[in-house]
């Protein structure tokens, strides 16, 4: 393809990611309005909610305020009938990244890969603001400056990771001065830093595949109170699957929140709430049937999920010593082991507070202005927890 045609393929890509993300919403929401409506209000208003909810799950905030009759009948005084929404549905912004490697794989393959990016980039761009400035309303307005940059970011995270993986598969490392850089270290120090990193990232994946499950499990566990809550808001067909696809947009948050739980720190569904593996204190909850799944009261076995990621940690030590092992050429290699799983620890720590803090925000006005996990201490506790263990692990397992 010669470079107008790789142009244009690319931006054909990216209004491909982007129309399947505005697409989720806006259809569902499209058949809500003709069913449950029967077509009597605007359908501008449909747009701008599911241009607000798109916005929202590239993490971009919206400020909602809301008449005193409305406010009102949901309980909310004059104090509280302005507000910020600032939780991110990560559905979306997974969604997007992963559509945008595979964007950046396909234009990667071509021979003008940065004309490519670029025009990819542009085209998310201008429709970003496209997005951002049909959805301005009084009542729900995001913030431009906010839409106009994340959705970009985002969407150059997994174009950046899809172009990435191109070149390294055809073996094309030209221009890569900082890899030239840490060539240039001692084999050694490379070898700690790299198996730091990788036992990090390797805790944190782990973690996250376990929270899954847990979950999952909660689910299943509390199917029973989940129904009843689709019941009690006699949402009717067409409304549940709406719901449904919004608590799913929601999915990677409740990962999130259950590492933090297996943490330790927990969570918060609201401000003076806490939901932890030793007890869970919740005020009034929204009637969101996925909160059915939550744990309450005491939990008499609840300690043993703070023992997952130190088991996780001590683990990814054993599995990644020998390696390490073999190439350490020093005096005193249980320094260089131990180092190496604080370092994990350190790594681990830093990726889940960067991700309890993307995966909380107020959610509502009032107490709701608090849902989430407080990412300072999840971060912390994160890299204790495995910290010590990995370097447990390096330090006291044997070599297979």
């Amino acid at each position: 393809m010669n470079r107008s045609t790789t142009a244009l393929f690319a931006a054909l890509e990216a209004t491909i990611v982007v129309g399947i993300g505005i697409g989720i919403p806006l259809l569902p929401l499209t058949i809500l309005w003709g069913v449950q409506f029967g077509f009597g209000p605007d359908w501008a208003v449909v747009w701008r909610a599911a241009a607000d909810i798109w916005l929202l799950g590239h993490g971009v905030d919206v400020h909602v305020t809301l008449d005193e009759v409305l406010a009102l009948s949901l309980g909310a005084g004059a104090a509280d009938s302005a507000f910020f929404i600032r939780i991110a549905p990560l559905g979306f912004a997974v969604l997007t990244v992963l559509l945008a490697i595979r964007a950046g794989s396909r234009i990667g393959e071509t021979r003008h890969r940065d004309i490519g990016g670029l025009a990819a980039l542009g085209t998310v761009a201008a429709l970003g603001a496209l997005i951002t400035f049909t959805s301005l309303h009084a009542n729900a307005r995001p913030s431009i400056v906010q839409g106009l940059l994340l959705p970009v970011l985002v969407f150059a995270l997994g174009l950046g990771i899809g172009l990435l993986r191109t070149r390294r598969a055809e073996g094309d490392d030209n221009g890569s001065s900082i890899r030239d850089w840490i060539n240039d270290w001692s084999p050694t120090v490379r070898a700690a830093v790299a198996t730091g990193l990788r036992a990090g990232a390797a805790s944190v994946a782990a973690l996250l595949a376990v929270s899954g499950v847990v979950v999952a499990v909660l689910m299943l566990v509390n199917y029973a109170q989940i129904i009843a809550l689709y019941e009690s808001l006699h949402a009717g067909v067409t409304g549940g699957i709406v719901l449904t696809i919004a608590q799913l947009a929601f999915a990677p948050n409740l990962v999130l929140w259950a590492v933090a739980w297996l943490v330790g720190p927990g969570f918060a569904i609201g401000a003076g709430s806490s939901v932890s593996p030793l007890a869970t204190q919740l005020g009034p909850v929204p009637a969101v049937p996925v909160l059915g799944a939550l744990p309450t009261g005491e939990l008499a076995f609840g300690f043993v999920g703070i023992a997952v990621p130190i088991i996780i940690g001590f683990l990814v030590g054993a599995v990644l010593r020998q390696k390490l092992v073999e190439v350490l050429d020093v005096e005193r290699p249980w320094l260089w082991l131990a180092g190496v799983g604080l370092g994990a620890g350190v790594v681990a720590g830093a990726i889940l507070a960067a991700l309890s803090a993307i995966a909380g925000g107020a959610a509502g006005p009032g107490r709701l202005a608090e849902v989430g996990a407080d990412p300072l201490a999840v971060g912390l506790v994160a890299a204790l927890e495995v910290g010590l263990a990995c370097a447990a692990g390096l330090v006291f397992s044997r070599n297979r």
